[in-house]
């Protein structure tokens, strides 16, 4: 009987409600716990901690590792806290990494699927120094060729801006570096719609103004069906489309190099002659069209630093085919015309000397 009871008394217990007293407090329950407790130091993990600031130098190698980062926002930031320390540090002054590791972790932006990334990388493009990019073309070009062809188009875009920056401030090294002149004008014509074959034969056939046939090459006359009206997202991208075509062939056939020696004699004077071709060479790699050492190259992947070179490639295998579509594109008047007037002016002026030396040959 005890034992019943008392197994009653409990079970009572459970339900009673408790009686609270005023000015006492309330009893805290079973499973509470005790946080008053105070520490000194806290300690984590993996973590540095430092009494002094970060060096400048430091956080410009931070914010380069952090371009890889998987946020559009976060890449976006670094490239701008990148631009604003290139910027604003003293005048002749050193970078603070050399351009040979910062461009390594900037060209792969350029296929980024964020457009306030790549507009960041553009402007942190135009801030380097311009002295600092001599020969570092030829490692940037297949980055730009790869945005060029790529399926959207607003990374095409922002691939032409990068090629029209690096005509402006490198466009001698620019043409005259291995695969970049042929490719580009190739990727370029592809981007444009004027796409052809590739074979050899079509190639090597005749630029004879009066022959039909284009070097295996097809011009599409029809460009509002490709690139819609002049003034909408695509005609202004058509319209950038050649005016880069200006821009690449001013750099790579509007330069003559016998003007500069003319100008050279004339800095020298009587009686030196040829000074110039005893001095230092002036670019990286001088003798790098050679290909002394590297592995052989075909037509496209091949150097040509002199103008005479680059006239007989462009006249065998892009000549017809741009004069056709700069005219259809003249007939289209408003932004086409006036932009393809341009281009097709250049094209007769950059090539005129040329043709009549092909004629009395």
């Amino acid at each position: 009987m005890g034992s019943s009871s008392k197994k009653k008394k409990e079970k009572k217990k459970d339900f009673q409600k408790p009686k609270f007293k005023v000015g006492k407090a309330r009893p805290k329950p079973e499973n509470h716990t005790d946080t008053s407790f105070k520490s000194k130091a806290i300690i984590l993990g993996q973590q540095s901690l430092h009494t002094s600031a970060p060096s400048a130098s430091s956080q410009f190698t931070h914010h380069l590792s952090l371009l890889t980062s998987r946020s559009d926002s976060q890449r976006k930031d670094s490239l701008a806290y990148l631009t604003t320390a290139i910027s604003a540090r003293p005048v002749h002054t050193a970078l603070p990494q050399p351009v040979s590791i910062i461009l390594p972790n900037l060209l792969p932006l350029i296929l980024d699927g964020s457009n306030g990334v790549r507009n960041n990388l553009l402007r942190l493009l135009r801030a380097l120094p311009p002295r600092e990019l001599e020969g570092h073309m030829e490692r940037m070009l297949p980055h730009v060729r790869a945005g060029m062809t790529h399926l959207a188009q607003d990374i095409g875009s922002s691939a032409l801006d990068i090629l029209q920056w690096a005509l402006e401030v490198g466009g001698e090294e620019l043409v005259a570096c291995p695969g970049g002149w042929l490719k580009t004008m190739k990727s370029l014509l592809v981007m444009m719609g004027w796409r052809g074959s590739s074979t050899a034969a079509a190639a090597e056939t005749s630029h004879d103004s009066s022959s039909n046939n284009h070097a295996g090459w097809s011009s599409n006359s029809n460009k509002s069906a490709v690139f819609g009206q002049a003034g909408s997202k695509e005609g202004k991208i058509l319209v950038k489309c050649v005016d880069t075509l200006s821009a690449l062939l001013l750099a790579g056939l509007g330069v003559d190099e016998n003007g500069k020696e003319e100008e050279e004699r004339e800095v020298w004077g009587f009686p030196l002659s040829h000074t110039a071709q005893h001095m230092l060479p002036q670019r990286s790699n001088p003798y790098g069209y050679l290909n002394l050492f590297g592995p052989p190259r075909d037509e496209e992947s091949a150097g040509y630093v002199y103008r005479e070179d680059r006239q007989r490639v462009f006249a065998r295998r892009f000549q017809l085919v741009i004069r056709e579509g700069l005219a259809g594109l003249k007939k289209e008047a408003g932004e086409y015309g006036r932009a393809a007037a341009k281009a097709e002016k250049i094209v007769a002026d950059c090539m005129r000397g040329f043709d009549q030396v092909e004629d009395d040959a």
